[in-house]
């Protein structure tokens, strides 16, 4: 595969993608707002720093949870968990749109749309 195919396929993937991402952005955008403002009622309730709240919430959202940051309330716990639920669907999300973009790089075009 010469590097100019290369470039090309690598171009029409994001065009793809960011097509993707266009559609769902409401989605993307409400999932990444509830992240955001459970990781500040989560720092409220637990004497955290605003950053620290929010710095929690997307660490536990990605599934990567560090662990410097632990709740210790009940209503924070179970806010985390929901947390964690919001970051699977996310990243699936965002998985989906990848593949997705890999599937409309790959399928021929109609000769209409040449």
């Amino acid at each position: 595969m010469s590097l100019s195919h290369a470039a090309a396929l690598r171009r029409l993937y994001w065009r793809s993608f960011l097509a993707g991402v266009v559609i769902v952005w409401p989605v993307l955008s409400v999932l990444l707002a509830a992240k955001a403002v459970l990781g500040v009622i989560i720092a409220a309730v637990e004497g955290w720093k605003l950053g620290q709240g929010v710095y929690f919430a997307f660490v536990t959202g990605l599934t990567i949870g560090y662990g410097d940051f632990v709740p210790r309330q009940p209503l924070t716990q179970i806010l985390a968990v929901v947390i964690g639920f919001l970051g699977v669907i996310l990243i699936g999300l965002v998985s989906a749109l990848a593949v997705r973009a890999f599937q409309l790089r790959g399928e021929p075009r109609s000769p209409r749309a040449r």
